[in-house]
């Protein structure tokens, strides 16, 4: 491809040199330079590829796209000066890829929680219709059936693209993706075309990147807000934010809800530790899933499979044949009738959904014990918060690690026990292994009880000073399990 070609699409303050000149691939990490690369020095949260234009044109570059130009014009490379490279990269990536996005019909799920289900179950509900899907998300991406391991919930703009590329490859027809916060400010989604989007809720979360809830709340509303005429916009009514984020949007508003009159009404009629009898606009459907916060998460789901075409009474038939994701509200049980429930909970209000989901369930007549921590080097705002959410809602709670990355466990226990009362601090002990914290949990447990192991579901993994160690939350409940009917 030329110069030209791919720079068509993104604003051009100046430009100097040939955009005739032939490019053979494109980057933002200068040290992957190589002759005839494009090459965007893009502002990043760490460095600022601007710094590295000279070493990128040294190594190669045959055109640079930046905001600044740099002191010194090198001959035979292209500059090209827009107002927001972070944008550019994301038209120029889509550019590079033949616009795969516009070959697939593109939905993307934003929120504080629910969007891994949410994304996941769509993914799962139109491959039960016999269609290829691609599915971008934070357990994993896949193509068609093909499981791409995933770093991040949302990836950058090079690799987002190259994915969605080869989803049309492999003739996929619909592709499904969380869409975080960090992506939308970070403009990782630029130039890509949706024709649907999805908000779940808006919680407390990411306080360490964001600073402030209203800065939180207008990065995911960008996304509504960048939606074409021709695409819909699927809101949860009954939180508070939902109108916001529509505020602005260009496309078709719609609406669900378990409260108030919505385009898609949800109510919970028998709620069960193995699933939920819902009605979805006056008909009733049995699902495989617990609580009301996934009763909100189906409702998204119909609703969207119905905006993209499906029938509603067959969406109502592929929702009732739908299974949980890993990780989410996981629910095991021992031959010796302990329950443990290992949900990926890391926030405050979904820790708050998930207790409350199980005491609704067994209605009084058992305890619950929880079992949470809180990651290191993220928003420490939330660790008391969450640690007061799960005192008051459970009858016993084991405070321990989660993965404490680069931070000590035990300052970040202490920060969590913070927010406790005395009268709560009665019924909260620490154990910062995390294994051992799981199994004390188990044995303390009697048949009838529920232990839930909040906070890293699906994970494999705990990290703990840069290095990831195996750690899976479901294989130590299930040897606790073993051990305990020994």
């Amino acid at each position: 491809m030329r110069i030209g070609d791919l720079i068509k699409d993104i604003k051009q303050l100046r430009c100097e040199g040939s955009v005739d000149t032939p490019v053979t691939g494109i980057g933002q990490d200068s040290r992957k330079v190589v002759p005839g690369t494009l090459f965007i020095a893009v502002r990043g949260t760490a460095a600022d590829g601007h710094r590295f234009m000279d070493a990128a044109a040294e190594s190669g570059a045959v055109c640079i796209v930046c905001e600044e130009l740099p002191a010194v014009l090198r001959d035979g490379v292209t500059y090209v000066v827009t107002d927001d490279t972070r944008e550019a990269l994301g038209h120029i990536a889509s550019a590079w890829y033949g616009y795969p996005s516009s070959a697939l019909t593109l939905v993307g799920v934003t929120g504080t929680n629910g969007k891994t289900t949410v994304a996941t179950l769509l993914y799962e509900m139109f491959r039960l219709q016999g269609e290829k899907v691609g599915l971008l998300s934070t357990v994993c991406n896949y193509i068609d059936d093909k499981p791409v391991a995933a770093t991040h919930t949302t990836p950058d703009a090079i690799t987002l693209n190259a994915l969605l590329a080869d989803m049309v490859k492999a003739g996929c027809s619909y592709a499904f993706m969380e869409v975080s916060s960090h992506s939308a400010d970070q403009k990782r989604i630029a130039g890509l075309d949706f024709d649907g989007g999805i908000f779940t809720n808006l919680t407390r979360d990411h306080m360490d990147y964001h600073k402030t809830t209203e800065a939180y709340l207008k990065a995911k509303k960008s996304f509504f807000d960048s939606l074409g005429r021709d695409a819909f916009a699927l809101v949860n009514s009954d939180d508070k934010n939902g109108s916001v984020m529509v505020q602005n949007c260009k496309g078709e508003v719609h609406t669900y809800s378990l409260s108030s009159v919505a385009d898609f009404k949800g109510k919970i009629i028998e709620s069960r530790l193995d699933g939920t009898l819902i009605s979805v606009n006056g008909r009733e459907v049995e699902t495989l899933f617990v609580g009301r916060f996934n009763a909100y998460n189906l409702l998204a789901v119909y609703g969207a499979a119905v905006l993209l075409g499906m029938a509603p009474d067959t969406a109502l038939v592929r929702l009732s044949m739908l299974v949980p994701v890993s990780g989410r509200f996981q629910t095991l049980r021992s031959s010796g009738g302990l329950t443990a429930v290992i949900d990926y909970a890391h926030t405050p209000d979904a820790v708050t959904n998930v207790l409350n989901s199980i005491k609704e369930v067994i209605g009084g007549k058992g305890r619950v014990i929880t079992v949470v921590g809180a990651g290191g080097n993220r928003d420490t705002g939330k660790r008391p918060i969450m640690a007061a959410e799960a005192a008051r809602l459970s009858d016993m709670v084991i405070l321990t690690s989660d993965n404490p990355r680069f931070e000590d466990p035990d300052d970040i226990i202490a920060q969590m026990r913070a927010g406790l009362s005395p009268q709560m601090s009665k019924k909260v002990l620490s154990v910062t292994d995390r294994r051992e914290a799981i199994r004390t949990a188990l044995r303390l447990a009697q048949p009838g009880d529920v232990v839930l192991v909040a906070g890293k579901g699906h994970e494999d993994y705990q990290e703990i000073k840069g290095v990831k160690h195996h750690f899976n939350d479901r294989e130590v409940v299930e040897e606790a399990f073993n051990e305990l009917t020994c």
